[in-house]
């Protein structure tokens, strides 16, 4: 995700009145990206794996698996693999949340079922708020990964052994329901995509399962990996909790039996606590602000006991959301979690005009804002033109710029996400963004 910083604003306009003085036109640049150094990948990790009733509960994947197609010595990759589809295409993938979908277990002759299945799943997502609002936000990519064969190991039962390009299969850590893949072949296609925020892979299999790679952090920017069944009607809340997890930082909300009363410090994510509901009201943290508030996923805003795998000593934020078991919705506070982390990929006010250009009076500019209800202001030089709010398409002559030809004024736009459904000041700075041009008689 890309805003203009503090300061940059100024910076243009310094820079253009020196290039007017200098009659030169000025050019501007994003600054060089980073990217971290891949990590080596553990032998294994721990997953989540699914039941069919809802429940969830962790268990232990490696990070290879035994069911990879080998590659053939000499011979080229069958035709179609490694192509992407742009199944959702918002916009720049440099201000949009990029999720790239690849399926595994589909023949050539199947990549048009693997287009179908993924549409599917991601449409079963963009069923679940906060997605459906903030699906403007959104790049869907479909990697296309041709299997020498069709379906996966362990479907229909655990002796069935099939080859794919990502290996997924079954019955991994001796749990029927999780569906393992290999992450070296993941990362090789995500790597193929524009960009890669999020990762979904989608097995060729109607076999209810799946699995949630939560501890995953890619050189590529994704940080974890939902496997699903594609032809499983079921499998898509599978994705949908496991973006709690990469997108919104949001703990698990269920407990072990066994695992005893937590003794540690206030955890980091924004849905479990140490604290009580009178605690946090007190000190005015965590969920406080939507303490006694009613919740999407049912009931009462409070704080219930048992969550981050103990069942005392920690507290969540309702009886029963989505990071506690499948079919439900977020509740309030995961819900604001989620935007915020949309927002960390993805800005709420784009235009094709590049920032920085240049323009005259005879030209035209447009600005898009994809999300519902987003306000929009501009500002020239510094000063608000009320008479332009809410417009997203300006004729730079009804600016009726005076003083010098030569002379440039700075033109901005500032967009703002105004939803309730973010309450903490912290998190609401990213709800607004704003994009800066140069403008002449």
């Amino acid at each position: 995700m890309r805003r203009t910083p503090a300061g940059t604003t100024t910076a243009l306009l310094a820079t253009a009145l020196a290039a007017a003085l200098l009659g030169a036109t000025p050019s501007w640049s994003a600054p060089a990206g980073s990217t971290a150094p891949p990590s080596t990948a553990p032998p294994s990790r721990q997953v989540e794996a699914f039941a069919e009733d809802g429940s969830i509960s962790r268990a232990q994947a490696p990070a290879v698996s035994p069911f990879v197609a080998a590659p053939t010595q000499g011979v080229a990759a069958p035709q179609g693999d490694g192509d992407v589809t742009p199944l959702v295409r918002s916009g720049d993938p440099a201000t949009k949340l990029d999720v790239v979908v690849i399926g595994d277990g589909y023949a050539a002759q199947e990549q048009q079922k693997f287009l179908t299945d993924a549409a599917e799943k991601w449409r079963e997502v963009t069923a679940v708020e906060p997605y459906a609002t903030y699906r403007g936000l959104f790049n869907v990519w479909a990697v296309s990964a041709v299997s020498p064969e069709s379906g996966v190991t362990g479907d229909p039962d655990r002796a069935t052994v099939r080859h794919t390009a990502l290996g997924s299969y079954f019955w991994c850590d001796d749990v029927e329901r999780l569906l393992c893949v290999d992450e070296k072949a993941v990362e090789r296609y995500a790597a193929k995509a524009p960009q890669a925020d999020l990762v979904l892979v989608v097995a060729n299999s109607a076999k209810y399962g799946g699995a949630g790679y939560n501890d995953v952090t890619s050189p590529l920017g994704y940080e974890g990996i939902a496997t699903v069944a594609g032809g499983n009607a079921k499998s898509g809340q599978i994705a949908v909790h496991e973006t709690g997890h990469s997108l919104g930082k949001l703990a698990d909300e269920y407990a072990y039996d066994g695992q005893g009363t937590y003794q540690g410090d206030e955890p980091a994510e924004a849905n479990i606590s140490t604290l009580t509901a009178d605690r946090m009201r007190q000190q005015g943290t965590k969920w406080s602000r939507w303490l006694g508030q009613t919740s999407p996923d049912g009931g009462t805003v409070g704080a219930y006991e048992g969550g981050g795998y103990y069942p005392t000593g920690l507290y969540r934020p309702t009886e029963n959301s989505i990071m506690r078991s499948l079919g439900r919705e977020f509740n309030l506070p995961g819900r604001e979690a989620m935007i915020a982390g949309f927002y960390r990929h993805a800005t709420p006010l784009t235009s094709p005009t590049a920032e920085g250009s240049w323009l005259t009076a005879a030209d035209h500019l447009t600005v898009d804002l994809p999300v519902p209800g987003t306000r929009l202001r501009w500002f020239l030089d510094g000063r608000e033109l009320p008479r332009l709010s809410g417009r997203t398409a300006l004729d730079l002559g009804d600016l009726k710029l005076t003083g010098p030809r030569i002379r440039p004024h700075l033109l901005t736009a500032v967009a703002t996400d105004p939803t309730p459904a973010v309450a903490d000041p912290a998190l609401r700075a990213d709800l607004t963004a704003s994009l800066s041009w140069i403008v002449t008689r």
